[in-house]
């Protein structure tokens, strides 16, 4: 990816948000939204977003939390997966208009 494409003034962004949120659902690209001249947001698309916090949940359930050290067993790639399909998955944004199952992935 190349961050020099993507990278747009507010100003832009509210011009063109249409065009822009069909881009990044298409392309699966963040675009860097400046203020100012200096990078203040990004712009993703929901679906990767998603992907991202439950790679964030796994990372901090592998690693035992924020600032939690756990001593015991070490515990199976198993035992970790049950626990994370355990856990409440992240709601997506509900489409005006369209009936969704909000636990749904």
């Amino acid at each position: 990816m190349r961050y020099s494409t993507q990278i747009k003034p507010i100003s832009y962004v509210k011009a063109h948000a249409a065009e822009l949120l069909d881009r990044i659902t298409k392309e699966r690209e963040p675009i860097i939204i400046t203020q100012n001249g200096e990078a203040r947001a990004v712009l993703m698309d929901i679906y990767s977003y998603e992907q991202a916090q439950e790679k964030m949940a796994m990372l901090q359930l592998m690693g035992g939390g924020e600032n939690e050290v756990q001593v015991g067993p070490p515990l199976t790639r198993h035992d970790v997966y049950s626990e994370f399909a355990s856990r409440k998955p992240v709601v997506s944004a509900l489409v005006p208009g369209k009936r969704q199952d909000p636990n749904a992935l």
